[in-house]
């Protein structure tokens, strides 16, 4: 009786050992499954740490840019400098009046310390301070200009300049001469010809052709064609930048 017992005893154990070695392979599937998965979590975690710590971490500041050098200083063109010019329009003492403008171009570069400054072909503008026409039988023709702005580089400048002048003496002491003459010869014709009636038609005809002469002679404007030169003289500094 005793034996069976053992025997059943035994039976039971070894099954249970069977049992127990079957489960064992599902638990350690399910303990690697987890492990592993663990792991995968863990890097999750980690990654999302990552990012999260990744984005904390401020951006290195881009390299600075380096500062441009300081432009260079402007050349000084004293004053006392001669600027010759050519006249783009014509100007003359009869047909101009006092603030017309006039445009010209610089006809020979400005040097300053032997290097050009401001080069031939640079425009310029000017203005008439002055213009008076000649009197018919007195009084004196008259025209004064002067320039205002010059183009350097593309960038105009406003300058000061002294005034061109030019002048014309009037005629009048010699047209009455030329009147009186007139007058006296248109007498002497009329003498001729017959007496008192002729002498006074004489002298309304010779009266009428030193009015004539008079007034031929005596019409000499000022007058400036395009294209002529004039020379100006600046009366304060001038600074041009450099390019």
């Amino acid at each position: 009786m005793r034996t069976r017992s053992l025997c059943a005893l035994t039976i039971v154990l070894l099954f249970t050992l069977i049992a127990c070695n079957s489960n064992k392979p599902a638990d350690n599937s399910a303990n690697s499954m987890a492990q592993n998965s663990a792991p995968n979590a863990g890097g999750n975690s980690s990654g999302g740490g990552n990012a999260t710590s990744s984005s904390s971490i401020p951006a290195p500041a881009p390299a600075a840019t380096p500062a441009p050098p300081p432009p260079p200083p402007p050349v000084v063109v004293p004053a006392g400098t001669s600027l010759t010019v050519r006249l783009g329009d014509a100007l003359s003492s009869k047909t101009s009046s006092a603030g017309d403008a006039f445009s010209a171009t610089l006809a020979e570069p400005v040097a300053v310390g032997g290097n050009t400054v401001i080069p031939a072909g640079a425009k310029a503008t000017g203005t008439v301070v002055d213009a008076k026409p000649l009197g018919r039988f007195k009084g004196g023709a008259s025209l004064e200009v002067r320039l205002t702005s010059i183009t350097v580089n593309g960038a105009p400048y406003s300058i000061q300049t002294a005034a061109v002048s030019r002048t014309e003496k009037g005629k009048g002491k010699r047209t009455a001469v030329m009147a009186g003459g007139g007058s006296a010869l248109g007498g002497i014709i009329g003498g001729i010809a017959g007496g008192g009636k002729g002498a006074a038609i004489g002298l309304l005809a010779g009266a009428g052709a030193g009015g004539a002469g008079a007034a031929f002679t005596g019409n000499k404007d000022i007058v400036l064609p395009a294209e002529t030169a004039l020379t100006f003289r600046l009366t304060a500094a001038l600074e041009v930048k450099q390019q």
